[in-house]
């Protein structure tokens, strides 16, 4: 388990890539996978989990036979999150970008993506970065999929705007520091 001295290490080690200097609360957790419906999804991808608290949300509702792709970049993250998930049925940890997430599906046999829950810090990522990223996101996405992110501020609404359609967003408080949700369809 990784501590939250360690969880800031890393923070002041890559701010540009980690976001935050606290891991996502359980209850931003739950609001997290709340557009999902469970019960129809088949494969879901996790973009930037950092130390898990969301993919616990995801392992918590998936059923048995939905596969988990959890893509992440950061050396001590993966390493923490291999070490936890690995050997669970459905589920592949990967060390690397969600840029790269179209290979990744094809390794493992997915043809789309069902959902696509995402902890990335957009507001801090370069710019040819986020956009490669949402661009991909948006053309992996199944019709009627959904995209499902959180940032600090409404300052990259403009940036999901150019990605996806039909987007909610809402606030959760009880988080440090309290953030948005939102969940979004491809546009298609």
């Amino acid at each position: 388990m990784m501590s939250a001295l360690q969880f800031v290490k890393e923070y002041v080690k890559q701010p540009r890539t980690v976001g935050a200097v606290m891991p996502s609360s359980k209850v931003l957790a739950r609001q997290m996978v709340e557009a999902i419906k469970f019960d129809k999804v088949e494969s879901i991808a996790e973009f930037g989990p950092g130390t898990g608290v969301f993919t616990e949300e995801i392992l918590r509702r998936k059923r048995d036979g939905i596969m988990l792709l959890v893509i992440e970049e950061n050396r001590e993250f993966f390493e923490l999150l291999y070490e936890r998930y690995s050997k669970r049925d459905g589920v592949v940890v990967i060390h690397g970008s969600a840029e790269d997430v179209r290979g990744h599906m094809q390794a493992y046999g997915i043809g789309q993506l069902d959902a696509i829950v995402s902890g990335l810090p957009f507001a801090s990522l370069p710019n040819d970065v986020s956009h490669a990223i949402l661009r991909v996101t948006n053309q992996v996405l199944a019709p009627g999929g959904v995209f499902v992110t959180f940032q600090y501020s409404m300052m990259k609404k403009g940036l999901f705007e150019q990605y996806f359609a039909g987007m909610e967003w809402q606030r959760v408080w009880w988080n440090v520091p309290p953030a948005y949700v939102l969940a979004a369809r491809p546009m298609k």
